[in-house]
């Protein structure tokens, strides 16, 4: 009979052979710690630390590579100018038009803005809206560089280069915190916002012969006015806001445009400097009938500016409620 000592010698000496049999447990319990060899997770101390020291060495460098792959690519770029531009970014070369105030971000996908007049609490949200919005505007100092950098431009006068426009909110009256907007009037103001393309210049309607056929005609004879009045203010990316169907038309009721029917063209192009802040219109509806939905539409109009509202480029829609 062979002892199990002597196959335990004949395993030394032959590694090939089978090793003898283990329960589940054991063999778990040898694979943690071998007390014959001192291995732990079937390696000893000296393998770990050479695995160890490799993989330490093999990380380092290429975090290193890594590193100067993004040192070298930064290096590269201007943190006011964006490498794409125009037609080679991804935003293209078409701003999108924006409104505010926006309904509350649990309706995000809404664009219904509805309240009642008569209760300071069912208009309150709106006007709140509003004024963080304009915060930025209302208050000096809030956008970092905009105290050094403000510039007092007009359609004689554009800004220096580095230098921003100042947007003159005095001028919105009654859009105004204090008049809580005119929203306690049932007669509410929408500010109007283009959109921000680094480098974009606007092609302006400026003559009257070139005028698009779909241009609203009370937009039209606007133009045709400031042109025999002052050639320069018609330098402007113009607005025109109107109800959508027949009925909204009907509905919807004079509008006034403020300061004026458009973004002054002083302001373009966008170049990123310290304290830009974008132009606003503010849309003041003045008698919209009441208990009605109202279907608007709002357009910004340049040459250059194609209007899709499904691609939220060039034009707006909104739904306006009073109760």
């Amino acid at each position: 009979m062979v002892s199990k000592d002597s196959k335990m010698v004949s395993q030394e000496a032959n590694p090939y052979l089978r090793p003898p049999s283990m329960s589940t447990g054991q063999s778990l319990k040898t694979f943690i710690y071998n007390r014959e060899t001192g291995a732990f997770m079937g390696r000893t101390a000296s393998s770990w630390g050479k695995i160890g020291l490799f993989y330490l060495l093999f990380y380092g460098v290429l975090a290193g590579m890594v590193a100067i792959c993004f040192w070298g690519f930064f290096q590269t770029l201007d943190p006011r100018i964006p490498r794409w531009q125009l037609e080679r970014s991804i935003i293209g070369t078409n701003p999108g038009l924006g409104f505010r105030p926006r309904p509350p971000m649990e309706n995000v996908e809404s664009t219904l803005i509805w309240y009642q007049g008569t209760d300071s609490e069912k208009y309150k949200y709106w006007v709140d809206s509003l004024q963080t919005f304009l915060k930025e505007y209302i208050t000096p100092g809030s956008v970092p560089g905009v105290g050094a950098n403000i510039n007092k431009c007009d359609y004689n006068q554009s800004p220096p280069p580095g230098k921003v426009c100042d947007v003159d909110f005095k001028n919105w009256h009654p859009c105004t915190k204090e008049n809580n907007y005119n929203y306690h009037k049932s007669a509410p103001c929408i500010f109007l916002k283009l959109n921000k393309i680094y480098g974009w210049k606007p092609e302006f309607y400026n003559d009257t012969e070139s005028l698009p056929e779909k241009m609203p005609v009370d937009l039209k004879e606007h133009i045709t006015t400031l042109k025999a009045n002052s050639s320069l203010q018609l330098n402007t990316i113009w607005v025109s806001c109107e109800g959508e169907n027949p009925a909204d038309q009907e509905n919807i009721g004079p509008i006034h445009y403020i300061p004026r029917r458009g973004f002054p063209g002083y302001f373009y192009p966008f170049e990123n400097s310290d304290g830009y802040l974008s132009p606003l219109v503010a849309v003041h509806f003045v008698r919209p009938r009441t208990g009605i939905l109202i279907n608007v539409e709002c357009k910004a109009w340049a040459k250059n500016i194609k209007h899709s509202r499904n691609d939220k480029i060039g034009a707006v829609h909104f739904e306006l409620m009073i109760d």
